[in-house]
């Protein structure tokens, strides 16, 4: 069974930071893009964080550039998300998702195709 499983949420003030790891289960995930993406209740899933298999090459949402940072992870530790000077907005659940080996990494929710549950991030002013 392949599943990925997000870890390092909770409640925050605003200013603080987290961080924010995916873990991989029945495989590994080093040859696979990765992405981070985000939910609010009642609005669709938004883009976050993506990365190269490589680790090359990064993407970020305007809303987080400059203040997030995305890194390849180790073995089954396969990506973090690095989130600083983190502001009530950036409340929602985080999801970690892997995109098919050796694809380009991507901003598209539709182009991934392994997802964790998510994991809440609760960001107070």
């Amino acid at each position: 069974q392949v599943q990925l499983a997000e870890s390092g949420g909770g409640l925050v003030q605003a200013g603080g930071s987290l961080r924010l790891s995916c873990a991989a289960s029945g495989r590994t995930f080093g040859t696979n893009p990765m992405g981070w993406f985000r939910q609010t209740p009642g609005k669709e899933r938004e883009f976050v964080a993506a990365i190269s298999w490589g680790g090359g090459t990064t993407y970020y949402a305007d809303s987080v550039k400059g203040r997030f940072t995305i890194s390849r992870g180790k073995g089954e530790n396969t990506a973090n998300l690095q989130m600083n000077s983190l502001k009530p907005e950036d409340t929602a659940v985080y999801y970690c998702a892997a995109r098919l080996a050796y694809a380009a990494p991507s901003t598209g929710v539709d182009d991934y195709r392994y997802w964790g549950q998510g994991t809440q991030v609760t960001v107070s002013s």
